[in-house]
């Protein structure tokens, strides 16, 4: 059993380009259903990221998309983000 506060200190990465994401800011929790549903990354710094997310966003990433939990890194398999509104 992997704790929430020990995932937050591994690096997300995405493995369709390879582009380090950070670390984990928030997690979305569904209370009815009892499971996770997205990590939520702090936005890129430096600028905007594929073109379309400034770095005062958030990067919201679908558990569905988590493809590997390692001990110092999470690999994630993301083509486009979706910030928060």
């Amino acid at each position: 059993m992997v704790k929430i506060s020990e995932l937050r200190m591994r690096e997300v990465i995405n493995i369709v380009d390879g582009r380090r994401l950070g670390v984990i800011k928030d997690i979305d929790i569904d209370l009815e259903e009892g499971r996770i549903d997205a990590i939520i990354l702090p936005g890129l710094n430096g600028g905007r990221f594929l073109g379309f997310l400034g770095k005062e966003e958030e990067i919201i990433v679908p558990w569905d998309k988590i493809k590997k939990i390692g001990m110092d890194v999470i690999l994630v398999e993301v083509n486009t983000f979706r910030g928060i509104t």
